[in-house]
């Protein structure tokens, strides 16, 4: 083994059988899983996972790491205020240089907090890709689609071009392993004869889609304006659900909307904390599943959602079925898994994350479980969706590369990134 991890006091795996296993070693060889069991074969190095519980790195289905600049920038509004104030913002600052910066900031944070893997749309993604695999993260990037030049000020030709390069930027960035993605922003801001464009592009490269669909009731009721067919309808007569597609909040999916998805095969990134907080409803989590629609968890940016803290959104994730439902109807174990393997399903990397399982990549953490809000542990996953945070995490793998070692990222130096920040950011002086 390169690396064996010993003494787990639990390792929480996200299995077929989603087993909690105890007093476990976790062997690692050229990046991936090797050994799982309670023997100590022979490796290159050890880590001593005493008092601590290992699991599958947290999965980020839907965020924007880039506006981690504007955490902040955009309180008091529902999302209809939150776009106008913050486009604004991104108009002065969001250049490629700072498009990189931001996001080389909100993918510490996110490894930081034991999140592995983010599904990341935003502006300039070959400058957000090069600042996330900087810091070490698996980071889902694709082209960006607006019907208009957009903050970032390219034509539709010019995106229709990017797109078809983007496999070979992908290649020369390098990185942990993502799936090839394009990204259409919305049904409300590209039109069905664009996205049925972007849906033969991918077709053609073999790519996935994302893009955000019915977050608002107000959405719905444009798109139905402009169309008569709900965000998902457009969604599936333009082509776009032909190719696996996940959807950005599906907050307010008809029955028959999650009908169309679940025969499609696409999948949600639900967000309960950016919904909550600008007050865009409460999605349905227990129903998504049980329509058939694999549902991971998100954070959506940090302008919306304040922070890239998983842990918390596990929580609310959890508190959200309370409140629609009962108490009685949440499924901790499905919480987790929307982190973790259902997240890895949806994004399109269960072949390679989401579970301890020999044959994965290595994306894991390391929770110290020596606290006073950690003890005692009567339920495991009791523990990591109401109990756990993201100061717990202490150290973190991707694809077997320790990135985080005792809460500190091995690859950057976070003062200096603050600095950095710090100075880019008085450029928005003049908005305040």
């Amino acid at each position: 083994m390169d690396l064996l991890i010993t003494n787990a006091r639990y390792a929480v795996t996200s299995n077929g059988s989603d087993e909690i296993l105890e007093n476990i070693s976790i062997g690692i060889k050229d990046g991936k899983i090797a050994y799982i069991g309670t023997d100590k074969p022979a490796a290159t190095k050890s880590y001593d996972a005493s008092g601590k519980l290992i699991a599958p790195g947290l999965i980020n289905s839907h965020t924007h790491l880039g506006m981690s600049l504007l955490r902040g920038w955009a309180e008091g509004v529902n999302l209809q205020g939150f776009l106008e104030r913050v486009w604004a913002a991104e108009g002065e600052i969001m250049d490629e240089a700072t498009c990189e910066l931001g996001t080389e900031l909100g993918a510490l944070e996110a490894l930081l907090s034991g999140t592995t893997t983010t599904m990341d749309m935003y502006l300039n993604p070959a400058a957000t890709h090069r600042g996330a695999v900087r810091v070490g993260l698996r980071h889902i990037a694709g082209p960006i689609f607006f019907d208009f030049p957009g903050l970032d000020g390219l034509q539709w030709e010019q995106r229709i071009e990017r797109a078809h390069q983007w496999k070979a930027v992908l290649a020369e960035i390098g990185g942990p392993y993502i799936p090839t993605y394009l990204m259409p922003h919305s049904t409300y801001t590209d039109s069905p004869e664009n996205l049925t464009q972007v849906a033969a592009i991918a077709k053609e490269l073999g790519a996935r889609i994302h893009l955000h669909v019915s977050e608002t009731q107000a959405e719905n009721d444009d798109v139905a304006t402009r169309y008569g067919k709900t965000p998902t309808e457009v969604c599936r007569d333009t082509g776009i659900l032909d190719v696996p597609t996940i959807f950005g909040h599906g907050v307010h999916l008809s029955d028959s909307d999650m009908a169309i998805a679940a025969s499609k095969g696409a999948s949600v990134g639900h967000c309960p904390g950016s919904n909550l907080k600008l007050g865009s409803g409460l999605a349905r989590f227990n129903d998504l599943r049980k329509a058939g629609i694999k549902v991971g968890l998100g954070t959506d940016s940090c302008s919306s959602s304040n922070d890239l803290d998983m842990f918390s959104v596990m929580r609310m994730a959890a508190h959200v079925v309370a409140l629609r439902q009962s108490p009685a109807d949440v499924d901790l174990i499905s919480i987790v898994r929307a982190a973790t393997i259902e997240a890895a399903h949806a994004v399109g990397l269960a072949d390679r994350v989401g579970s301890i399982e020999i044959g994965k990549e290595a994306d894991l953490i390391a929770i110290d479980l020596h606290a006073a809000h950690l003890t005692p542990v009567h339920d495991v996953n009791a523990l990591l969706v109401f109990a756990a945070g993201r100061g717990d995490v202490t150290d973190v793998w991707v694809a077997g590369d320790q990135v985080v070692a005792n809460r500190t990222s091995t690859k950057i130096d976070l003062t200096d990134l603050i600095k950095r920040v710090n100075h880019r950011v008085k450029a928005l002086d003049p908005l305040r």
